[in-house]
């Protein structure tokens, strides 16, 4: 690699020597040609009478002073033009060096590698920055790669074990095949197709395909529906869910991804808060956008876990998140429809115990644009 950088640094020498001599040859044809004629001419216009031997003098003066001036100046233009090209093809050596190895290291599967910038202009800064935000996200994409393929492992072990402990007891005669037996297969092989669901979903949720359903949506009705949705499961864990529905404009989406959105997030609120907690869901505007809220007062998120709390298979605490049923794909899939029915979504929490916020926030309908969502029938969290 650092040879092709070098080739393209000797490239760069010769195009500029090459513009240089270009430039030269021109001027010489103007200088060599085309001045001494004119300069005879006028001359000879002005002095008509001067005898003929003062004007070859005159113009032998003017062709040498020419020459000399010349000479001096494409000198000066090819030795200034070669100091140039070997400036900028070491300050591009520099540059583009560094950048081929990362990325070459980067196509080798090593994500933390980084270029500094090295002051070519902003053009070139921009590509080096654009370059190390694309390894940092790649280098973050793996680290959830390896953590998912382990919870994967994990998370099918137990029930393929449960499953396979079962059937060779019933082959050796020592289980029998009645209705307690049949319920826990039954039930290990629902996670199994849980967890290839929640896989199957994250991946329709992010592709983002346009939906001409997408249409005028009234906040307050999306929040009533959500909460006569989940009420009988806030009801059986003994957690209140409240509402404060403030008036607000409608805005633009598709109300059944949106309707799932906040279905994730009032799960995600009562899997994170203890019995006798309260989960409260609220709408209000400002001048230009509508918010949605969904507050708890369960377990809270650390600030170096808010970030990220919105990737694919991100769990706050593995082990816990694993017992209470979540796949770490909800917040991601809700994060995706958002986004694709033009809002946002962030998250608030003053730490572990005090509870959290998911905000979402969209164009009022009349200031919005037009309406992306992904085109699955059947994305549900794990």
């Amino acid at each position: 690699m650092p040879g092709k950088v070098n080739s393209t640094a000797a490239r760069l020498l010769v195009v500029i020597i090459a513009v240089t001599a270009f430039g030269s040859i021109v001027g010489w044809v103007v200088g060599a040609l085309i001045a001494p004629r004119i300069f005879h001419h006028h001359l000879h216009n002005a002095l008509p009478q001067v005898a003929t031997g003062v004007l070859v003098h005159a113009d032998e003066a003017f062709t040498t002073a020419n020459s000399i001036a010349f000479a001096v100046s494409l000198l000066a233009a090819l030795l200034f033009s070669a100091i140039l090209a070997l400036y900028l093809s070491r300050r591009l050596s520099r540059t583009l060096g560094p950048l081929t190895e990362a990325a070459s290291e980067v196509a080798a599967g090593r994500y933390d590698v980084r270029v500094e910038t090295g002051g070519l202009g902003p053009e070139v800064d921009d590509v080096v920055i654009a370059f190390n935000d694309m390894a940092a996200r790649l280098e973050r994409d793996e680290r959830t790669r390896s953590r998912l393929l382990a919870d994967v492992a994990h998370e099918l072990r137990t029930p393929v074990a449960t499953i396979e402990a079962y059937i060779e007891g019933i082959l050796d005669g020592v289980v029998e095949l009645d209705a307690s037996t049949a319920a826990v297969l039954t039930l290990q092989i629902a996670r199994i197709a849980r967890l290839t669901d929640d896989m199957a979903a994250v991946s329709w949720a992010e592709a983002d395909r346009p939906r001409p359903e997408a249409g005028s949506v009234d906040p307050a009705r999306l929040v009533e529906s959500a909460v006569l949705a989940a009420g009988s499961r806030f009801e059986a864990k003994g957690v209140h869910l409240l509402t404060t529905i403030e008036p607000t404009p409608t805005i633009r989406a598709d109300a059944e991804r949106l309707g799932q959105v906040l279905g994730n997030l009032l799960d995600n609120a009562l899997r994170h808060t203890p019995p006798t907690g309260a989960v409260t869901i609220a709408t209000w505007a400002s001048s230009e956008r509508v918010h949605l809220s969904v507050t708890d007062t369960g377990d809270g998120i650390l600030a170096e876990h808010q970030p990220l709390i919105f990737d694919r298979f991100y769990r706050v605490d593995t082990a816990r998140d694993r017992l209470r049923g979540g796949s770490g794909i909800g917040l991601a899939i809700a994060k995706s429809l958002v986004e694709a029915n033009g809002g946002r979504i962030s998250v608030v929490s003053d730490g572990p115990g005090l509870g959290s916020t998911f905000t979402l926030e969209f164009p009022i309908e009349n200031t919005s644009e037009h309406v992306r969502v992904p085109s699955s029938e059947n994305l549900q969290e794990g």
